[in-house]
């Protein structure tokens, strides 16, 4: 890399090249969307995109991923662009990562790279850190031999920031010591959620999780329902730790909501894997919530996308509801199209406060939220008796207290999902 390249990679000014194969199954405009919302990420990860280049191939090649004659012109092309970068939207074996990189002159990654890079940027918790620096190091492993150039690149950028950067250069030994320093911490991690999951089950407040594509408005729709100030932004992986806070509805009955990551199409697995201790928040939830982009017009294959890693991390049978939100960029017709073919949906706009009512009224019911009412009997003297009314009196809305001979009669609305719980202590 040159002197010039080297100083802009420091800066992060990096230009970049954009790479995508025409292969398969895949079509040309399946392509062209997917090298679009990879533009989206090298943008995110401080990149300028100069220039975008698809071939259309049966198979990639197993040495340079491109054609021979491709590949010589996105050499040509990155030279005469005065490009610094080049990324794949593919994930790269370690020998064409070294062959396109010899061939062009310029730092290559490929897609699951530069999403690790993103997300290392994001970070900000020590927990977070912790799950993007295994991600780093397990994505790199693998690719140690022959890569010392690779690994002692000077300037950093894209591809070689995060937790894990001075690392790097260390060998399989070290690193394979550090992935298990993590995998230890991480696994403190996961108690310690486990932990708080069941004292929550234990208080007896169910869970709604947020998941749905990056940039779907998951962090807006949260703060609406939980009156917080997260920060949301139109780029992709900004809520990255997860947030969970407290909903309480106008007759005192609560319920806890979490903001978990956004997925995106071909998430790397080791980051699913790293961030399992993190997204298990999702797969205990009570009541999962996909909010989908309506006006996204590949929405379809984003929905598929989030299924998919639903399933991978073992949330494919929690409850789901299906939210499209950003339904105030839809013409009347479209809305009356999407009713007609997702009746158990929900249609909102987060942004404009539209149809949040109506979403909470459906998950209110979801959850078996919605109230009997039930009259009780006590023993003020019996502790059993004293935590059900303790119980009563948190996620109830009581209407009648008398007290009779020592005993306590209690007229009250509770949840339906506690009514066994206060009636008979079960």
């Amino acid at each position: 890399m040159s002197r010039a390249r080297v100083a802009r990679a420091g800066a992060g000014a990096e230009r970049a090249a954009l790479v995508g194969l025409i292969s398969g199954r895949v079509r040309r405009l399946e392509a062209e969307r997917s090298l679009e919302e990879l533009a989206g990420l090298a943008e995110a990860a401080g990149a300028r995109v100069v220039l975008r280049m698809l071939q259309e191939r049966r198979t990639p090649d197993p040495s340079t991923f491109l054609g021979r004659g491709k590949l010589e012109t996105l050499a040509a092309s990155a030279a005469e662009m005065d490009v610094d970068l080049v990324v794949f939207d593919n994930e790269l074996s370690p020998a064409q990562l070294r062959q396109i990189e010899e061939a062009t002159g310029c730092k290559v990654v490929d897609r699951t790279q530069l999403s690790l890079d993103i997300f290392a940027r994001r970070a900000r918790t020590r927990e977070g850190k912790l799950q993007v620096e295994l991600a780093q190091l397990e994505y790199l492993l693998p690719r140690l031999v022959g890569a010392g150039a690779a690994l002692s690149r000077l300037g950093g950028g894209i591809g070689t920031r995060g937790p894990g950067e001075s690392k790097l250069e260390t060998d399989r030994r070290r690193i394979r010591a550090r992935i298990h320093a993590l995998t230890s911490a991480i696994q403190d991690v996961r108690r310690r959620r486990e932990r708080l999951r069941a004292r929550r089950h234990k208080a007896s407040v169910p869970t709604a999780a947020l998941v749905g594509y990056t940039n779907a408005g998951k962090t807006t729709l949260f703060n609406v329902l939980t009156r917080s100030d997260a920060a949301a932004s139109d780029a992709p992986f900004v809520t990255l730790d997860p947030l969970v806070r407290q909903v309480r509805l106008p007759d005192s009955r609560e319920l806890l909501v979490s903001d978990t990551v956004g997925f995106i199409d071909r998430l790397p697995h080791t980051l699913v894997a790293a961030f399992r201790a993190t997204l298990e928040e999702v797969a205990e939830a009570d009541l999962i919530l996909h909010v989908v982009d309506a006006a996204a017009p590949d929405r379809d294959r984003r929905m598929n996308a989030v299924l998919r890693v639903l399933t991978e991390m073992g949330a494919g049978d929690v409850p789901r509801l299906d939210v499209y939100n950003k339904c105030d960029l839809l013409t009347s017709d479209e809305r009356r199209r999407l009713r007609e073919r997702a009746p158990d949906a929900r249609l909102l706009s987060a942004r404009e406060r539209e149809g949040i009512d109506d979403l909470v009224e459906t998950i209110t019911s979801r959850l078996a939220l919605d109230v009997r009412r039930v009259t009780l009997t006590f023993d003020p003297a019996d502790e059993g008796d004293r935590l059900r009314m303790a119980l009563v009196y948190r996620h109830g809305r009581v209407l009648v207290h008398e007290t009779c001979g020592g005993r306590v009669a209690i007229v009250a609305d509770v949840p339906r999902r506690l009514v066994a719980r206060v009636e008979d202590g079960r």
